[in-house]
C-alpha cells in the first residue's frame, strides 16, 4: 500500500496506459514522464496557454505548504497579479481553493488566516514540483537533477496526499455517525491535520504521519496540546499512520480514539485516478 500511495502521488489524476509498479519509482518517472517531456510539456502547456506566471505560481504552490502569501513569494509575482492568476486556475480547474475549517473571529480580521491552494490532480503537482522548473537539464537529457531532487523531497512530497486521502478514508470509517463535514484545521501557530464534523455534532480531530516509525503515544498527547491551545473541544481523535503503531497506543484504542494503518487505504487506491 505504501508503493500505491506513492505511485499515487505523482501519477494520479491522469489515465496511463500501464504503470509496471514492480519498476522502482525512479525508473518509471523516467520511462513515462521525463523521456516524454516534449509530448507532456505540450499538453500542459495547452492547459494553461503556456503562461509564464500560471507556471511560477503552481511552482511555487507544489514547492510549498500551498498558502497564497508563501506561493507568491516563491513565485515573485505581486499579490495583484497572483490573485487573479489564481482564480484563473481555479476556473481551469488546475487547482481549488481549500479554507480553514474554523476561524477565531475575535481576532480574524486583524490576523486574516490564509487560504491554502490545493493541486486536483497529483500529477500536476509532481510535473510542478519536479519537472517544470527543470526543464533545461531534461531537454538536454540529464535527469540527475530531476533524480536527486525527488529522492530528497519523496517523503515530504508523499505526505500532502497521505492527508487528503485520509479525508476521504475518514469517511468510510464513521458509517454509524457519518461525516459531513472534513477538511484541516489551521492558524497562525497551529496546523491539525484531520479536522471533521459527525452527523451528530461530534468534533473529530486527528494527525497523519508519514514517517518510518511507528506512531507513539506521545503523539496523542501532541494532538491533544494543540486542540487546547486552538481552543477545540474534541470528542474524537484519530491518529493515521504509515508504520503503524506502538503496543501502548494500540491499547487506548477506543471509540474516542481510532487508529488506521497504511492498509486502510486499499479501497480508496484501487481503480482510483483522482482524489
Amino acid at each position: 500500500m505504501e508503493e500505491l500511495l506513492e505511485f499515487f502521488s505523482i501519477f494520479g489524476g491522469v489515465e496511463w496506459d500501464s504503470i509496471d509498479t514492480s519498476k522502482p519509482i525512479i525508473q518509471l518517472i523516467e520511462e513515462l514522464i521525463l523521456q516524454d517531456y516534449s509530448y507532456i510539456r505540450n499538453d500542459v502547456s495547452e492547459i494553461t496557454s503556456g503562461s509564464p506566471t500560471y507556471h511560477a505560481i503552481l511552482t511555487g504552490i507544489a514547492l510549498g505548504d500551498g498558502k497564497l502569501s508563501s506561493a507568491f513569494k516563491r513565485a515573485n509575482v505581486p499579490q495583484e497579479v497572483g490573485a487573479k492568476a489564481v482564480e484563473e486556475l481555479c476556473e481551469l480547474g488546475l487547482i481549488r481553493v481549500e479554507k480553514p475549517k474554523k476561524v477565531f473571529t475575535s481576532w480574524a480580521d486583524a490576523y486574516p488566516i490564509p487560504n491554502k491552494l490545493i493541486f486536483t490532480s497529483p500529477f500536476l503537482r509532481f510535473w510542478f514540483a519536479f519537472v517544470s522548473p527543470l526543464f533545461q537539464g531534461i531537454k538536454e537529457g540529464n535527469f540527475k537533477e530531476v533524480q536527486e531532487r525527488f529522492t530528497n523531497r519523496q517523503q515530504e512530497f508523499v505526505r500532502p496526499i497521505f492527508i487528503q486521502l485520509s479525508h476521504e478514508l475518514l469517511k468510510q470509517n464513521f458509517q454509524d455517525d457519518p461525516i459531513v463535514e472534513v477538511g484541516s484545521y489551521w492558524d497562525k501557530k497551529i496546523e491539525i491535520d484531520i479536522f471533521a464534523k459527525t452527523a451528530s455534532g461530534k468534533t473529530v480531530v486527528g494527525s497523519c504521519k508519514y514517517t518510518n516509525a511507528k506512531v507513539k503515544k506521545s503523539e496523542l498527547s501532541a494532538l491533544e496540546e494543540k486542540c487546547t491551545q486552538a481552543k477545540i473541544d474534541a470528542d474524537i481523535f484519530v491518529l493515521v499512520s504509515k508504520k503503524g503503531f506502538s503496543n501502548e497506543l494500540k491499547s487506548l484504542k477506543s471509540d474516542t480514539l481510532k487508529l488506521l494503518s497504511i492498509k486502510s487505504f486499499k479501497n480508496l487506491l484501487v481503480n482510483s485516478n483522482k482524489i
